[in-house]
């Protein structure tokens, strides 16, 4: 067994990112209300990526509807000489704002939060700020409990073990009666491209308040547990759960046949990725917009050897004769139950895994309403969970935030444009347009760990809306097809007709770079003449994966709220687009493309490439080695 210097440090650390002085929206606590079934399962890994511990929480988790919770379950510890579960109870709070975010006091963990996101009662969620990685899942036990009768239908399921590792994907077709029949698991262990399959003869399940027992009459040599605990949600449609005496996690949903899902709006996620062969372990929540076949995705990642970051990209998706989609990019294979409403996807080894996203809830609002979805990077339209930074231009979006439509006509940008203020912890923020469905803003610099943020229309406020803080958000403008706005020494645009070329270093415009030194007010422009304001956050750039020198970061002359990065285009690249990824200290994104080569106008990439997916903020030498766990005692 390594050491447990991991979780000893766990259980005294407090949360890195203690959330003070603003107060976080609690307006949506009524979202998770009475008594849920929960899984929670704790990965530590010691200083050389090497997995140390592992924890596994489940049972009941009640909640009150304004803020606090109780649990009485039972918790099976690698450190423990016990073989079996032992009985395990807490207390903690949890705040959830109208949208849905928000954070649960961790059960096993003391000061930790596990953030998350709520929909359909469902919590999926992840502590992506403390110093281990982990998943959190809690569904409604119901009105009426579940019975046998409740599990009926073809569920696809997705299944991992990282202390294996291994993952695997099935389908189960229960008979609402307590029979299974045959299951059939294909799974990827280690460093496998090739899954390999096992049958399960006669499985069975029974249910008792609420949740099953699933017997899946295997052997010592099944490469799956013998025995699970599954909890269902109250219409049936999602499945979750694992071994009682294991570390692992299955998430599954009812499907239909052969049925194109109406896959279109927000979602929220979380899962888990690893993979050997590139040395990574993620843990994450967080959401995305599916449009017309684009995603533009956001997730919270804590990432072995990593702190925390914002994840940001965009990616593509084409859907199966069967109304699933494989996606080369993140390594997995999606399937959609109850019409598009639920996604599982499940990790393609060597990247092992699997996420889980429910359909986002429809937010309206009377008089003067900010969306509590409806808070984006005005460059890179994050989604809302992405988290904002000091000198952030954003954009916000709602109904009846403005009487009429009106542009800052001059600099510095004004508090108040069209009678309208954005106030952010009670500063107004400056004011770039206003209309009454759209407002362009600057989080002003000194904004604390939380902005509240709130509109005032002709005197008439708003509800406010809460979003948690980064150093960074970067965001590339971008014109056309998702192509940076950047410009060739001589301020020509850098177009697929007017490609960048290695060596050349081309000046590129974002937002989200945070503080700058010489300091500046809000809504000023960056000064035209040294000293310039430069970024105090280190900001590194790279072309497909290539690193990129950048040899100005700072505010852009003679704009507010834009930053302007100097980069330098590497050697050795292909005649065509490519992402240009920009990332500081807390933040990551990948969304805008510009164009290399020989001037001839290039096909978008139809999505990025697994290699892409494998980018961080850092280079550290900590790597996943996915060592396998033993029990201490055992």
């Amino acid at each position: 067994m390594k050491s447990a210097r991991i979780f000893s440090l766990l259980v005294v650390a407090g949360f890195s990112g203690a959330l003070s002085a603003q107060t976080f929206d609690t307006s949506g606590n009524g979202l998770l209300s009475g008594t849920d079934y929960f899984r929670q399962v704790l990965y530590g890994f010691d200083n050389t990526g090497s997995l140390a511990r592992a924890v596994t929480l489940f049972g009941n988790i009640t909640f009150d509807g304004s803020g606090h919770y109780t649990v009485s379950g039972s918790v099976f510890d690698s450190n423990s000489t016990a073989s079996t579960p032992q009985p395990f109870s807490t207390s903690g709070t949890y705040s959830i704002a109208a949208s849905g975010l928000g954070f649960i006091s961790s059960p096993f963990v003391s000061g930790d939060l596990v953030y998350g996101l709520v929909s359909k009662g469902i919590f999926v969620g992840s502590s992506t700020e403390g110093a281990y990685n982990d998943t959190f899942i809690a569904a409604p036990v119901g009105s009426t409990p579940a019975t046998n009768a409740t599990f009926n239908g073809s569920y696809y399921v997705a299944y991992v073990d990282p202390t294996v590792p291994l993952d695997a994907s099935f389908t189960m077709n229960p008979n609402g009666q307590g029979s299974i029949g045959t299951v059939t698991a294909n799974s990827y262990v280690q460093t496998s491209t090739s899954p390999v399959s096992q049958n399960f003869n006669g499985v069975t399940y029974s249910f008792s308040n609420g949740a099953a027992n699933v017997n899946w009459h295997g052997t010592s040599q099944t490469i799956l547990p013998v025995g699970a605990v599954m909890y269902i949600s109250p219409d049936g449609n999602f499945i979750f759960g694992g071994y009682s005496s294991g570390f692992d996690m299955f998430v599954g949903v009812r499907t239909t046949s052969n049925a194109q899902p109406n896959f279109n709006g927000l979602y929220y996620q979380a899962g888990i990725d690893a993979d050997l062969v590139d040395g990574f372990f993620d843990t994450y929540f967080g959401s995305f917009s599916a449009i017309s076949g684009n995603l533009l995705v956001h997730q919270r990642l804590s990432s072995v050897g990593f702190n925390a970051y914002d994840y940001t990209f965009n990616n593509s998706y084409t859907f199966n004769a069967d109304g699933s989609y494989d996606d080369s990019f993140l390594s997995q294979h999606y399937v959609f139950g109850a019409g598009g409403a639920v996604r599982i996807g499940f990790g393609i080894g060597p990247v092992l895994g699997f996420n889980v996203a429910l359909q986002a809830p429809t937010l309206t609002g009377n008089g003067v309403y900010l969306n509590p979805t409806g808070v984006t990077n005005a460059a890179s339209f994050a989604p809302f969970t992405a988290r904002l930074s000091p000198g952030e231009f954003i954009t916000l979006f709602g109904t009846g935030l403005a009487g009429t439509t009106a542009s800052a006509t001059s600099l510095p940008l004004p508090p108040k444009l069209g009678n309208v203020q954005v106030m952010i912890n009670g500063r107004p923020a400056p004011l770039n347009y206003v209309s009454s469905t759209q407002i362009s803003a600057v989080v002003p610099y000194f904004t604390e760990s939380i902005a509240s943020i709130q509109v005032i229309n002709n005197n008439v406020p708003s509800n406010t809306v809460t979003e948690l803080l980064n150093q960074t958000s970067p965001g590339i403008f971008t014109y056309g097809l998702g192509y940076a706005d950047a410009l060739h020494s001589d301020f020509s645009l850098v177009s697929p007709s007017s490609p960048a070329q290695p060596g050349e270093t081309i000046q590129v415009y974002l937002t989200g770079l945070g503080l700058v030194s010489p300091s500046v007010s809000d809504g000023f422009p960056g000064s035209a003449d040294p000293p310039y304001n430069q970024t105090t956050n280190s900001i590194t750039a790279d072309v497909d994966g290539a690193t990129a020198n950048v040899s100005f970061q700072g505010l852009a002359p003679g704009f507010a709220g834009v930053y302007q990065l100097n980069v330098t285009i590497p050697s050795g690249l292909s005649a065509s687009d490519h992402f240009l990824d920009v990332s500081g200290p807390d933040s990551y994104n990948s969304q805008a493309l510009v164009t290399v080569g020989s001037g001839a106008a290039a096909a978008r990439p139809a999505a990025q490439t697994a290699k892409h997916r494998m980018a961080r903020p850092s280079s550290p030498s900590v790597r996943f080695h996915g060592s396998a766990l033993s029990r201490s005692g055992s």
